[in-house]
C-alpha cells in the first residue's frame, strides 16, 4: 500500500515536471512585428531550426499602426522595428527597454556610421539596433516617363513631382506617394531651401501647400502598394522607400514584362531613414528576442536579408556578401558624396505633430 502511494506520487511528480517542461518548451516563441515584405524567410526558418525558438511574424505598412499598439500596452509583441522619428518618440515614452548587450555577441558588427547616425533618435544606441537603411526618393518606369516629360529634362529632381506642369503630364500614367508625412514633409524640404531636420511649421506649409497643388495628379497615397503597381506598368511614378522600389524592379525583371524602372535620390538632398530593432518594454520573451536580434546581426544572415528585400544593412561585414547589382547600385549602397547630401529627421513635439497631421489631412482629402 505504501510503495503504491510512493508510486502514485512519483507518477504525479513526474508528470508536474513533465508538464512543466512542456510549458517551458511552448514558451520558446518570439513574437515579431515587422515591416510588410521586409524578410527572408527562410531565414526564419534557419533561427528556428537552429535555436528551437518558433517564430510568430505579424506585419504592418506603417509606423502609426506600431506606435499605437505599443502605446496601448500589451502588444503581445517582443521584438518589432520602428523608423527612426517614431523610435526617438517611443522611447521618450518608456515603451522600450534597454538592450542588454551582453546578450548579443554579434553586436561588434553594426556598420559605425550607420550607428552613429541612428543615434540621432536613440543615444547611446541604447534601446535599439539598425536592421535596414535606405533612402526616400524617386521611382519611376523610365519608358513612360520619358514620353511625357522628354528626353532631356531632369528626373533626379523633386521638380519632377513638385511642379504642376509636369505632374499633370504624368497624372495619365499614375502617380502614388508614401502615406508618411513623417517621410514626406522632411524629404521635400530642400526642394524649398529648407533643411531637412526644420521644425518651422512655415517650411512645412511650403511643403504641403505644394503638394496640394498637385493632388490631383496623385492617384493614391499608400505605403506599399506602389510596389506592385510600379512593378507591373499600373503607375508611372512612385514616391517612395529606396528598397520598395528595387523590389519593384526586381519583380519586373523577373516577370519580363517590358516595365523598365530606376531609382534616383534628388539632387536636392534626400531623408536617409532608419528602421531599427527594438524590445518592447513588457515583451513576455525577452531572451527570445535578443537571440533573434543577435542572428539577424550575423553577416550571413543580415546579407541574405538584403539580397531579398533590396534594402542597405545596417551590418558592415555583410558588404561582401552582397549580391553585386545591389552592392553596386547607389540608389542601394549611396557612394560617399551622395552620403553627404542625406540627413536624417528628429521626432516632432506633440503640438507640432497635431499642426502636421492637420496639414497631411488637407494633402490627402483635398480640403
Amino acid at each position: 500500500m505504501l510503495r503504491r502511494a510512493l508510486l502514485r506520487a512519483g507518477l504525479a511528480a513526474a508528470l508536474v515536471l513533465g508538464g512543466g517542461l512542456a510549458a517551458g518548451a511552448e514558451e520558446r516563441v518570439v513574437n515579431i512585428y515587422n515591416w510588410s515584405d521586409y524578410i527572408d524567410p527562410k531565414v526564419l526558418e534557419a533561427f528556428t531550426r537552429e535555436t528551437g525558438i518558433k517564430v510568430v511574424y505579424d506585419t504592418y505598412d506603417n509606423n502609426e499602426i506600431l506606435e499605437t499598439k505599443l502605446l496601448a500596452g500589451r502588444s503581445g509583441y517582443d521584438v518589432v522595428v520602428p523608423s527612426g522619428p517614431f523610435l526617438q518618440r517611443l522611447i521618450r515614452a518608456g515603451a522600450f527597454q534597454p538592450l542588454d548587450k551582453a546578450k548579443l555577441k554579434n553586436l561588434g558588427n553594426v556598420w559605425p556610421e550607420i550607428a552613429g547616425r541612428l543615434a540621432a533618435f536613440d543615444p547611446g544606441n541604447a534601446y535599439a539596433v539598425d536592421y535596414m537603411w535606405g533612402t526616400t526618393g524617386i521611382g519611376y518606369n523610365v519608358g513612360l516617363v520619358r514620353e511625357r516629360v522628354g528626353a532631356n529634362a531632369p528626373l533626379n529632381s523633386w521638380t519632377t513631382i513638385l511642379n504642376p506642369a509636369s505632374a499633370n503630364r504624368l497624372k495619365d500614367c499614375g502617380i502614388m506617394m508614401l502615406d508618411s508625412p513623417e517621410d514626406l514633409i522632411p524629404s521635400m524640404m530642400p526642394a524649398f531651401g529648407a533643411k531637412g531636420d526644420s521644425k518651422r511649421w512655415d517650411d512645412m506649409t511650403l511643403v504641403t501647400d505644394a503638394l496640394a497643388k498637385i493632388r490631383g495628379a496623385v492617384r493614391k497615397f499608400h505605403s506599399s502598394e506602389y510596389i506592385q503597381a510600379l512593378a507591373n506598368g499600373d503607375i508611372c511614378v512612385a514616391v517612395g522607400y529606396s528598397g520598395d522600389v528595387l523590389q519593384a524592379k526586381k519583380r519586373a525583371d523577373e516577370a519580363k514584362n517590358g516595365v523598365e524602372i530606376a531609382y534616383v535620390i534628388p539632387r536636392e538632398g534626400a531623408l536617409m531613414w532608419f528602421d531599427a530593432f527594438a524590445i518592447p518594454k513588457d515583451a513576455a520573451h525577452p531572451a527570445e528576442a535578443h537571440a533573434f536580434i543577435d542572428y539577424m546581426l550575423r553577416p550571413e544572415v543580415a546579407a541574405a536579408n538584403t539580397n531579398f528585400v533590396s534594402y542597405a544593412s545596417g551590418v558592415l561585414p555583410a558588404k561582401p556578401l552582397v549580391k553585386r547589382e545591389i552592392l553596386t547600385n547607389p540608389g542601394i549602397y549611396p557612394d560617399e558624396a551622395t552620403m553627404q547630401r542625406l540627413f536624417t529627421n528628429t521626432a516632432w513635439d506633440d503640438r507640432t505633430q497635431r499642426f502636421v497631421t492637420r496639414l497631411w489631412t488637407r494633402v490627402r482629402t483635398g480640403r
